[in-house]
């Protein structure tokens, strides 16, 4: 038996195609971007989370010389939520970056962990968080749900 797993996007060409709210979260994760700790890679990441209260909560890589001991933009964002504000859900994550490391046309989808952290957060507060991913270029894919990078994630 051969099943197919298949989801829906939105493409925006631009920041300005977006909401107001979503072009404050974007500016947010670029601002917090550039307070990313990236001395070996020089690749710089940033997120933004919007919390169900309206807060915004910032992230960014932090690498460390004894590598792997860094941490990802999106699980700083998101352990620091979680850490401080627990049952406020998160609505929505913004990520974006720049450096050699990420083509000016290709998005940076959240890694392995990441999509981990993202699903088991998802699964806690019982709802969907939305992600906005962001080329170099400008263009936006915008994913309804953790789900959607993660179909077959470790799950209770």
């Amino acid at each position: 038996m051969t099943k197919e797993f298949v989801f829906k996007y939105r493409h925006y060409q631009s920041k300005e195609a977006l909401s107001k709210d979503d072009q404050e979260l974007l500016a947010h994760a670029q601002a917090s971007m550039g307070q990313a700790y990236a001395p070996y890679s020089k690749f710089q990441v940033g997120a933004s989370l919007l919390l169900k209260s309206g807060k915004i909560i910032l992230g960014n890589n932090q690498e460390n010389i004894a590598y792997p001991s860094g941490l990802c933009a999106e699980r700083v964002a998101l352990f620091y939520a979680g850490a401080n504000f627990p049952d406020d859900p998160v609505v929505k994550i913004c990520i974006t970056s720049q450096g050699e490391l990420m083509p000016e046309e290709s998005y940076l989808s959240p890694c392995g962990s990441c999509r981990q952290v993202l699903l088991e957060s998802q699964a806690r507060q019982q709802s969907p968080i939305e992600i906005l991913l962001v080329q170099r270029s400008g263009q936006i894919l915008a994913i309804d749900s953790v789900q959607n990078l993660l179909p077959f994630g470790f799950t209770k």
